[in-house]
């Protein structure tokens, strides 16, 4: 029991090895993905906000505008930074740990394998031995009946003697047989003993060790590969913190004093103030003998400004940053009634399932075209027409997804009543996903690698298939992206764990 024990251990053990490697494999490839779309956002950001200018005349004379675009060239830069996080990590960690996995793997199994072997033969050896004991047994319980015939004979007074002698012979015989049987099964007793002490001292023991040696190697590989995880960000932490202090460099360099100045040169008029309004006397129609020292003054001509002078128009642009106008929006069934919004949806269905129908009769067209020419090589290649079947297996593939995406915009409400039943449709089989799915949009069923599900409802040619999970959650899942295992003679739902 206790070499039982040992060899699932080892089993069990080095495979949780090789799961746990991939697992950091899987922890960095995402690491990978975060780099690599944080830094596609960050460029796209530096993009936005760095509108192309067609002339020199727009160009940002502020200083608060032009520490703006140093400090998004920065951040350019540190996105290129993060790429590099990216690169590095895929080709130092990634790729290695993938490519170490593969090894372990081919390793791991040829262990085990000799480990069979080993376990093979000395279940032979086993065998031999124990059919030497068996034929040994037989011929020894031959021998004593031949010695009970041949003492009754000879004790038998009405008995010839030819039958004695024929009974002694007999005796001899068997007797000399069951000699023979009895050094067989010492010989291969002795066989057996020495291969089974070879096998739990020498063999075995030599296979724990080369499994245990490559254990140490795969803990000495995760270790080089945490090191690297953090070497290849540390690398770059010079460059970002250059970029960093650009911005704080770039910060300090506004002047607010300089752009008010700008501001001042830039709508400034160049017109004088306007000079003081003069008194205008009204009661000279009533004292007409008054003499001609008046006090009035005469109206300035020329003095009244135009409001539109007033204000220059500045040659360039302040502010340089104004909102895109927004596209038109896409053409869409929503602004549609319920009705009319599902009629659209099948027309477009029904156009889908022409489109699928006329590339699934080009596929079979070409399947009897092969046949033909397979049959008859005189008429043409049969690999000549690989390439167009490959592309109406995809543009079939294709047609599937848009007609399921269709389905689903169509029959929203209808997912929600199916979940909704009060009595759940009975399980037909199970299956084991093969690939994570993320099940974002609505009537899916996200699942993760390795999880067991229930089948609920089968493909029906649209590459989904309905599963549940064991707490009753249900929900579409890729067909190809399962193992599928269907039960004959399923009775009603499978009983929840």
């Amino acid at each position: 029991v206790s070499w039982i024990t040992l060899d699932l251990w080892f089993y069990k053990h080095t495979q949780w090895g090789i799961d746990f490697l991939e697992k950091y494999a899987k922890f960095v490839k995402e690491r990978i993905e975060i780099e690599q779309n944080y830094a596609k956002q960050l460029r796209n950001l530096v993009k936005k906000y760095c509108p192309k200018r067609s002339s020199k005349d727009e160009e940002p004379r502020f200083t608060s505008c032009i520490a703006f675009f140093n400090i998004l060239n920065e951040l350019n830069d540190y996105a290129g930074q993060r790429e590099v996080v990216a690169e590095e990590m895929g080709h130092r960690v990634y790729g290695e740990l993938m490519r170490y996995s593969h090894d372990l793997k081919t390793e791991r199994k040829m262990h085990l394998q000799e480990g069979r072997k080993a376990q093979q033969y000395l279940d032979m050896c086993w065998k031999q031995m124990d059919n030497s004991k068996k034929k040994f047994e037989r011929e020894c319980r031959e021998a004593e009946k031949a010695q009970q015939s041949y003492e009754r004979l000879d004790n038998d007074t009405n008995a010839t003697k030819a039958d004695v002698e024929k009974a002694k012979q007999q005796l001899n015989l068997r007797t000399h047989m069951a000699d023979e049987n009895k050094n067989e099964y010492a010989a291969q007793l002795q066989n057996f003993n020495g291969e089974q002490h070879k096998h739990y001292y020498i063999v075995i023991p030599q296979i724990y060790k080369q499994l245990q040696e490559m254990d140490e190697r795969r803990t000495i590989k995760l270790s080089e590969c945490y090191r690297g995880f953090a070497d290849s960000e540390r690398k770059v932490i010079p460059i970002i913190s250059k970029c960093l202090e650009g911005m704080i460099l770039a910060a300090k360099s506004v002047d607010e004093h300089r752009d008010s100045q700008l501001v001042i040169d830039c709508f400034k008029s160049g017109f004088e103030p306007p000079g003081d309004f003069p008194f205008e006397d009204y009661s000279q129609n009533i004292y007409r003998t008054i003499s001609d020292g008046t006090i009035s003054t005469p109206k300035q001509e020329g003095m009244r400004i135009d409001s539109k002078t007033t204000v220059g128009k500045s040659k360039g642009k302040l502010w340089l940053f104004g909102k895109k106008p927004k596209g038109p929006a896409l053409e869409d069934f929503s602004h549609l009634p319920p009705e009319q919004r599902r009629k659209k949806l099948q027309q477009r269905i029904d156009e889908l399932n022409r489109e699928l129908q006329k590339e699934t009769d080009q596929k079979d067209a070409l399947i009897k075209m092969k046949d033909v020419y397979e049959k008859n090589p005189q008429m043409g290649d049969p690999s000549s027409l690989q390439p167009k079947l490959a592309e109406t297996m995809s543009n079939m593939d294709r047609l599937r997804m848009e007609i399921h995406k269709n389905e689903q915009h169509a029959h929203t409400n209808e997912f929600d009543d199916e979940f909704e039943d009060d009595d759940p449709l009975p399980a037909i089989g199970h299956c084991k996903a093969i690939y994570p799915f993320d099940g974002h949009n609505e009537g899916t069923l996200a699942m993760k690698e390795g999880e067991i599900l229930y089948i609920i409802e089968e493909d029906k040619g649209d590459g989904w298939t309905r599963a549940r999970r064991q707490n009753g959650e249900e929900g579409y899942v890729p067909t190809s992206y399962i193992d599928v295992t269907l039960e004959k003679n399923s009775k009603g739902a499978v009983t929840y764990i």
